[in-house]
């Protein structure tokens, strides 16, 4: 009896899943383009009070966001017809704002205000945007929230 060496399988050609590696990559590339692109609209540029003084005549009528302090002691009018000093602690610039801003907004608290800065030195804003920390109150029990503007009245 002789012994036959063993028969080698035959096995199908390697094949690269090449197919598989294009589907991953196309899928990272869609995911990365839908992360990327709502990054850059949820982010708020803006300019503080001494950068847009120091761009000079060119500031005037460009509409911009600037931001900054609500000076103490400078909230006046009524919350549509309102009017405070906005400050980077070396500028201040006074905002006058015919919409309402939320009731978080306060003396000494951070906004942001849209608009554009008029030939008087008075920035005319179209919008207001109240920065708050990252601390949540509730209500007290029993009261309902509102989502009422602000009140100068209501410190």
């Amino acid at each position: 009896m002789t012994v036959a060496p063993p028969v080698e399988p035959v096995l199908p050609p390697r094949r690269r899943p090449w197919g598989i590696l294009v589907l991953v990559a196309v899928v990272l590339v869609v995911v990365a383009y839908l992360a990327f692109s709502n990054i850059g609209s949820a982010l708020v540029y803006y300019v503080t009070p001494s950068e847009l003084l120091g761009r000079g005549d060119a500031a005037i009528g460009q509409t911009v966001r600037l931001g900054g302090q609500v000076k103490v002691g400078s909230i006046s009018g009524d919350p549509t017809d309102l009017t405070f000093v906005l400050t980077d602690g070396e500028t201040e610039i006074t905002i006058h704002s015919t919409s309402a801003p939320t009731r978080s907004f306060r003396e000494g608290s951070g906004a942001v205000v849209e608009g554009a800065l008029g030939p008087d030195g008075t920035f005319e804003a179209t919008r207001v945007i109240v920065k708050h920390d990252e601390n949540y109150q509730a209500p007290e029990p029993g009261v309902q929230p509102s989502n009422r503007g602000f009140d100068p009245g209501d410190e």
